[in-house]
């Protein structure tokens, strides 16, 4: 009997260390990562060269770590806002001592830069300011409305670039993916804002709903939402994307139904599902990259 509480236990802080880490998130970014080298960035590879070139593997390590890192330092510094918009995921991160997670933040910061090194010392200096970055935007940046909202999402596609950086493939179409998926994550992280509002507002969060209310929120969501019709409309219209351009004509379905539904809600059960609604749209974007060259795929698999 003793036994088995401690192996509860035990699972218990394993899934509280996932929690934290949003472990999801980490291997949703790795695979888009992977992805994106093989189909986008060096289609002209062989698959396996790709996916076992040591370099990007290091890069990819780097990136998880560091993003672990970020959600930890966010986590320590949101302990108690979260505590009341999200109080079953909280006592599940309590599981695990502040003093713990911050001992994981600094390692998991210095094994990045360790994977870092061995690329050059430039993706060093890369990570190093990434790392900075992550911290700096936790324990000040994310306060200030509208700015906030803007570097979490320049920080989400940061790993991003240290694979283009690495291929050195600067195409038009890549940075045209990246302004979507940024406008896609920049919608989500305000749809947040007004799903926390109640720990925003118990925790002095200057957010653009306690600011300026839901409606002035909700207009600015809508303008985010036109303007990422443009990326859309350029990726299907002006740019060679194969079969991707199903997952983008689905998008422009989605974001309408998106906005048909975020002017009715006003709970944080409905901006719960405008939440989820978004993520669905970067999972299925992650996945969708396969459906560029459909041959091209099936021919590197068998």
């Amino acid at each position: 009997m003793q036994l088995s509480r401690k192996n509860k236990l035990l699972l218990l802080k394993l899934l509280s260390v996932f929690s934290v880490v949003r472990g999801y998130n980490i291997l949703a970014i790795v695979v888009a990562q992977y992805l994106t080298s093989v189909y986008i960035l060096a289609p002209e590879k062989p698959l396996m060269q790709v996916v076992l070139d040591g370099n990007l593997f290091a890069i990819v390590a780097a990136s998880a770590l560091a993003i672990a890192s970020g959600y930890i330092i966010n986590n320590f510094y949101d302990a108690e806002k979260d505590l009341i918009n999200r109080p079953r995921k909280t006592m599940l991160d309590r599981l695990i001592s502040q003093r713990t997670k911050l001992t994981a933040y600094f390692l998991l910061n210095f094994a990045s830069v360790i994977f870092a090194s061995y690329v050059s010392f430039r993706a060093v200096a890369f990570f190093s300011v990434y790392i900075f970055a992550l911290w700096f935007y936790s324990h000040k940046l994310k306060r200030i409305p509208m700015i906030g909202n803007v570097i979490s999402s320049v920080l989400a596609i940061t790993p991003f670039f240290a694979v283009f950086i690495y291929y050195k493939n600067f195409a038009t179409v890549i940075f045209v993916h990246a302004i979507f998926l940024f406008l896609i994550i920049l919608i989500r992280d305000m749809v947040k804002d007004l799903e926390n509002i109640r720990g925003d507002l118990a925790q002095g969060y200057r957010t653009i709903p306690i600011i300026y209310g839901e409606k002035v929120s909700k207009r600015i969501i809508t303008l985010l939402a036109f303007v990422t019709w443009v990326p859309t409309y350029l990726l299907i219209a002006r740019f060679e994307i194969g079969h991707m351009d199903i997952f983008f004509y689905g998008c422009f379905l989605l974001l309408l139904v998106f906005l048909a539904l975020m002017w009715k809600a006003s709970s944080k059960k409905d901006y719960l599902v405008l939440h989820n609604i978004l993520k669905f749209i970067i999972v299925a974007g992650v996945f969708s990259i396969l459906l560029i060259d459909i041959d091209l795929v099936l021919n590197r698999i068998l």
